[in-house]
């Protein structure tokens, strides 16, 4: 079986937290955010590709290269993304 490499691209992303709860859900966009997001609760709700999927507190929202949306746990975040200096 060959082996592949993931190429290199840019991503937005922001971690999810309470504190950042309404900046997130300006960053998701109204139409891509379900009925069960609650701050309260610390949930948010995405519309994403594949279907409705959670994001809790502390973890990221990443939008991708073609503009989707989706949550990542953040010890995959940490694995997988590093920061770049802005342009």
């Amino acid at each position: 079986m060959a082996k592949y490499r993931k190429k290199p691209v840019v991503i937005e992303a922001m971690q999810f937290t309470k504190d950042s709860f309404d900046e997130c859900c300006e960053f998701i966009g109204e139409e891509n955010l379900n009925d069960g997001t609650s701050k309260d609760e610390c949930y948010i709700g995405i519309i994403t590709l594949e279907g409705e999927h959670d994001a809790n507190e502390g973890d990221w929202i990443i939008q991708g290269v073609k503009g989707e949306l989706y949550p990542c746990k953040p010890d995959i975040f940490e694995m997988t993304y590093e920061p770049v200096e802005a342009e």
